[in-house]
C-alpha cells in the first residue's frame, strides 16, 4: 500500500510572496502589493482601511518578497535537486494583464512564466497552478470594487483565456482559486473588497462569491475546451472545527463553522447553493443577484479535484465567555479557542497532525472527488549555528507526523490523494503577518523582517531529510543522520 507511484511529492509558493519585481518588465499594481507590514496590515487585509496605492509611511514586503522574479532558475534547480515532482506557484494577474482587462496581454508576463514552466520540465517537475492567488488587479479595484462587481468575471476570463492559450502545453494541474473561503475573513486580500461605510458586509461578501463561483465555473469548462485532458480544481483553506465540550450547542457551533468553509466547495464541486446555505443567506437577509443561466454555469462547471491547505484544527464553544476567555493567539484569521489536548507553534498554531487525516476524511466522504494537499508547513523562527548550518528538527517532525498522517488516510481510509505540496518550500514572506523570520522553507533566504539581507539561498536540514522521503515515495520518514 502506502502512497501511489505516481504521486506527486513537492512545494508551493505565491507569486506575491516570493517573486518581488512588482513594477518590473510592465506589471501593474495588484492588491497585494499594498498590503502593508506592520500594525495595519490585517485592516488593510480585511477591507476595514482603504489603501489602493502605496504610501512613505508604510513598509510592502510583497515588493522585493525574495526576488524569485530574478532568481527562479537558481530556485528550481534547488527544487530539482530535492526531488521534486510537482511545484505549486502563481500566476501574477497583473503580469499578464496589467490593468486586468487589457485588451493584449503583456508578452514579458507571458514569457517569464513559459521559460519558468520549461525549466520545471528541465527536471521533470510539473507545475501546478494557481490562477488567482489573492491577487486583484488594483485597477479593477478602481474601476469596478474588485469582486463587489459582475464585470470581473469577464475580466478573470480574458487572463484565463491569454494563460490557457500560451500554456497548454506546458500545465496540466490548474486551481481556480486559492483558499476561496477567505473571501468571508480577509476580504480585500481574498477578493479586492474595501467595505465603504453604510455597506451590508455580508451582503457584499456573498454576492463577491457568487461572482467568484460564476468566474470559477467558466474557467473550467474553457479550460477543458482548451486544453482537453487538464485538471481543474478548487481549493480551500481547510481545517476541521472541534466541539470545545460535548454540549450540543458546541457541536453544533463546529458543524456551523465549517459549513462557512465548505460552502464555496459545495458550489463548485456539486453545481449548486447547498440548501443550508440559501436558508442562511434568507436569515441574514442577502439577497444574491442569480439568473437561471448562472445557475446552469454553475452546474456545468464543476472541478476535477479538491485542492486544500491544512495547517491546523480549530476549536469552538457556543459559549461567548469560554470563547474569550480562552481565546487561541496566533492565526486571527480563524477565530479559534485553545485545544488543550495540543502543542502549538511559535506563533500559536496548534499542531494536529490527526486532525489532517479528520480532515481528509470530512472532505473526501463530503465531494467524492480526488484530494491534492497543496498547502502545509510550520512556521518558524530559523537561525544559522555556530556551525554554519540550519538545523530544523522541528519542522522534519512537524512534516513527518503530517504525512503519516496523510499516508493513513491513503493506505487505511482508501481516500484517492494527487499529491503534496508543502508550503514555502523557500522562505518567503507570511500571508498573514507579512514577516520573514516566521519561515516555512526547505530553503533559507537571507532577509529579515526589515527588508535587510543578501537574499542568499541555503539548505536546511529539512531540505535532505524531504528529498529522502520523495526519494523513497514516503516509505523512509526517519531522522537524518
Amino acid at each position: 500500500m502506502g502512497f501511489p507511484q505516481n504521486f506527486l511529492w513537492g512545494g508551493a509558493t505565491a507569486a506575491n510572496q516570493c517573486e518581488g519585481a512588482y513594477n518590473v518588465d510592465g506589471r501593474g499594481l495588484s492588491s497585494v502589493d499594498t498590503i502593508p507590514f506592520g500594525p495595519d496590515r490585517m485592516k488593510v487585509a480585511r477591507g476595514e482601511m482603504k489603501m489602493l496605492d502605496c504610501d512613505s509611511d508604510h513598509s510592502y514586503p510583497a515588493h522585493e518578497a525574495i526576488d524569485m522574479y530574478h532568481r527562479y532558475k537558481e530556485d528550481i534547480r534547488l527544487f530539482g535537486e530535492m526531488g521534486f515532482k510537482c511545484y505549486r506557484l502563481s500566476i501574477a494577474w497583473t503580469r499578464i494583464l496589467p490593468g486586468g482587462d487589457d485588451d493584449e496581454p503583456n508578452e514579458a508576463g507571458l514569457a517569464f512564466y513559459e521559460d519558468l514552466f520549461r525549466e520545471c520540465h528541465k527536471y521533470g517537475i510539473e507545475p501546478l497552478v494557481t490562477i488567482d492567488h489573492f491577487d486583484t488587479p488594483v485597477a479593477l479595484i478602481k474601476k469596478y470594487g474588485g469582486w463587489k462587481s459582475p464585470k470581473m468575471i469577464d475580466a478573470y476570463l480574458k487572463y484565463c483565456r491569454a494563460i490557457f492559450t500560451r500554456y497548454k502545453d506546458l500545465v496540466k494541474y490548474w486551481i481556480t482559486f486559492n483558499e476561496i473561503n477567505m473571501l468571508l475573513h480577509m476580504s480585500y486580500m481574498g477578493a479586492g473588497i474595501v467595505f465603504e461605510p453604510g455597506e451590508d458586509k455580508t451582503q457584499v461578501k456573498y454576492q463577491a462569491a457568487h461572482h467568484e463561483l460564476l468566474a470559477s465555473a467558466r474557467a473550467v469548462k474553457m479550460a477543458h475546451e482548451i486544453m482537453p485532458g487538464c485538471m481543474v480544481g478548487c481549493m480551500l483553506a481547510a481545517g476541521q472545527f472541534y466541539p470545545y465540550t460535548c454540549a450540543p450547542e458546541d457541536i453544533w457551533d463546529g458543524l456551523d463553522k465549517d459549513r462557512d468553509n465548505y460552502f464555496f466547495i459545495d458550489v463548485q464541486v456539486r453545481g449548486a447553493y447547498p440548501v443550508w446555505a440559501r436558508k442562511r443567506m434568507e436569515r441574514a437577509g442577502v439577497a444574491i443577484d442569480m439568473t437561471e443561466d448562472d445557475k446552469e454555469t454553475l452546474r456545468k462547471g464543476t472541478v476535477d479535484f479538491v485542492a486544500f491547505s491544512y495547517y491546523n484544527s480549530r476549536c469552538t464553544s457556543a459559549d461567548p465567555d469560554i470563547l474569550e476567555k480562552h481565546a487561541r493567539p496566533g492565526n486571527a484569521v480563524f477565530k479559534s479557542v485553545v485545544n488543550p489536548y495540543l502543542e502549538s507553534s511559535e506563533w500559536g498554531w496548534q499542531i494536529d497532525p490527526l486532525g489532517l487525516r479528520i480532515t481528509m476524511n470530512t472532505l473526501y466522504d463530503r465531494y467524492q472527488k480526488p484530494l491534492f494537499v497543496v498547502e502545509n508547513g510550520l512556521g518558524a523562527n530559523d537561525t544559522i549555528g555556530e556551525d554554519g548550518k540550519i538545523h530544523d528538527p522541528y519542522r522534519i517532525d512537524f512534516m513527518r507526523r503530517h504525512i503519516k498522517a496523510m499516508d493513513d488516510a491513503i493506505t487505511l481510509d482508501g481516500i484517492p490523494v494527487m499529491g503534496y505540496t508543502a508550503w514555502g518550500c523557500i522562505d518567503l514572506v507570511s500571508a498573514s503577518t507579512g514577516e520573514m523570520k516566521k519561515r516555512y522553507g526547505m530553503i533559507y533566504v537571507d532577509k529579515d523582517n526589515e527588508g535587510r539581507g543578501s537574499l542568499e539561498r541555503m539548505k536546511k536540514d529539512s531540505f535532505y531529510w524531504y528529498k529522502r522521503v520523495i526519494a523513497t515515495n514516503g516509505e523512509d520518514l526517519s531522522d537524518i543522520d
